[in-house]
């Protein structure tokens, strides 16, 4: 009997913590509601030809007076034509991040301080990749070097 009032208690501790809670939660989102918020368009193309790059993941973040991110971030993605939107940013700085398999990541901050924004991203292919280890163009190898002794003991 005693343990059945104990998890009552505790189950009625809980439930008044949660309620509480939600409670603090939709009251500041209710006083967050008052703030000015954008509808922010994206047109994502390949720089190389202009055309759309679909199915490309577009990141937002919003960022503090300090310049850091924070926590919450929202991940769009765009349909055929390279296009994505969404209706509810905040005004302030904005980080935005775009990621397509076969290009560049794409990275910049934006002021968002109208209601609605336009922005056209030129996505790049990557550049060359190279190896330490190979001959690289325009580089110098050095052939004067001996090899190393394969008898030779760690130091």
């Amino acid at each position: 009997m005693a343990m059945r009032r104990a998890f009552t208690i505790r189950f009625l501790i809980a439930s008044s913590i949660s309620l509480f809670l939600l409670v603090g939660s939709s009251v500041a989102q209710h006083e967050d509601d008052d703030e000015p918020t954008s509808v922010l368009s994206f047109l994502i193309l390949k720089d190389d030809n202009g055309k759309p790059v679909r199915n490309a993941a577009v990141i937002m973040h919003a960022v503090n007076s300090k310049g850091k991110q924070g926590r919450g971030d929202l991940e769009l993605k765009t349909d055929l034509d390279g296009k994505t939107s969404f209706d509810g940013i905040p005004y302030g700085t904005l980080r935005v991040q775009v990621l397509a398999s076969g290009f560049q990541t794409y990275g910049q901050d934006y002021n968002v301080n109208q209601p609605k924004l336009s922005l056209t991203i030129k996505l790049k292919r990557p550049l060359g990749q190279y190896s330490i280890y190979g001959n690289q163009p325009g580089g110098k190898k050095d052939g004067n070097a001996p090899p190393p002794d394969p008898n030779a003991k760690p130091q």
